[in-house]
């Protein structure tokens, strides 16, 4: 059984987000955590950086959120037993809202966000300033989601012969391998000097977890392309490194996820050291 964070912020509750919560439940027991944060983070309204560790607080969340926020864990409990998924509920009513959930994720298997609502109040467009931030800070994998999408049955594998591409698609397979038969593209970008970097290696590591795996290399022609095509593969679920960071190669760097994600069409799994 794993452990799973779904969180929530403010009067946002993610149907996508308990959508693939579960799916993954009917496929293997899963211990679903409800975090239930506050609708803004306090440091950007306080100038924490100025506060010492000491200094008394006197800011206060709006009694809206506290309303908003019990009629989340409401309807979060009553989901949970009514899909016979056990549960727990966490109240990080801290107003240091970012800080706490890289806490909670430290302790968990992996986080549930939704890819379009997560604090939309402070930027609609996403990946907004929050969600890039909890992209690079958290402490284990996330599944974003978006909020209407059609439930996975293949895997897309985005591949750069980096460490952090190689370490996100390890993660999914210790995390998932009852999805080991799932139609599965490892997505590569050809180079002149070597067509797909490592090739035999990551084949011979891929092979052993997927059992129906295709290895596709694209050209440097198709690259501008390539995340306008990824974005319709709609019953994919796309596996990718570090969000940002600079160990992705030109193809599968920060703007290219963030194309995926504002098209708000496929699940994308992401994980980094």
């Amino acid at each position: 059984m794993k452990k799973i964070l779904l969180a929530f912020d403010g009067n946002h509750f993610s149907e996508g987000s308990f959508r693939m919560a579960a799916f993954l439940n009917e496929h293997e027991p899963i211990l679903a955590t409800g975090v239930f944060l506050q609708s803004v983070d306090y440091r950007d309204i306080i100038g924490y950086s100025g506060i010492s560790a000491g200094a008394p607080m006197t800011v206060s969340p709006p009694q809206t959120d506290e309303t908003a926020i019990l009629k989340n864990i409401a309807t979060f409990e009553n989901r949970c037993l009514h899909a016979g998924m056990e549960f727990r509920v966490h109240r990080d009513t801290d107003l240091f809202a970012l800080q706490e959930l890289q806490r909670e994720t430290r302790f968990a298997d992996m986080m549930i966000l939704s890819s379009e609502l997560f604090y939309n109040n402070i930027g609609a467009d996403q990946p907004n300033d929050y969600l890039k931030r909890v992209l690079r800070q958290t402490e284990c994998p996330i599944l974003l989601v978006p909020e209407n999408y059609e439930m996975p049955s293949k895997l897309m594998l985005a591949y750069d012969g980096k460490p952090d591409s190689v370490f996100a698609i390890k993660q999914f397979t210790y995390l998932f391998p009852q999805f080991y038969q799932w139609e599965t593209r490892l997505i590569t970008l050809e180079e002149e000097e070597e067509p797909i970097p490592h090739q035999e290696l990551i084949q011979e590591l891929a092979a052993k977890h997927f059992s129906n795996l295709t290895i596709e290399a694209l050209t440097t022609a198709n690259e501008k392309n390539f995340a306008t095509w990824a974005s319709e593969q709609t019953d994919h679920i796309m596996v990718s490194g570090a969000f940002g960071r600079s160990e992705l190669s030109t193809l599968f760097h920060k703007s290219f996820l963030n194309n995926i994600i504002e098209e708000h069409r496929m699940p994308v799994f992401i994980a980094h050291r």
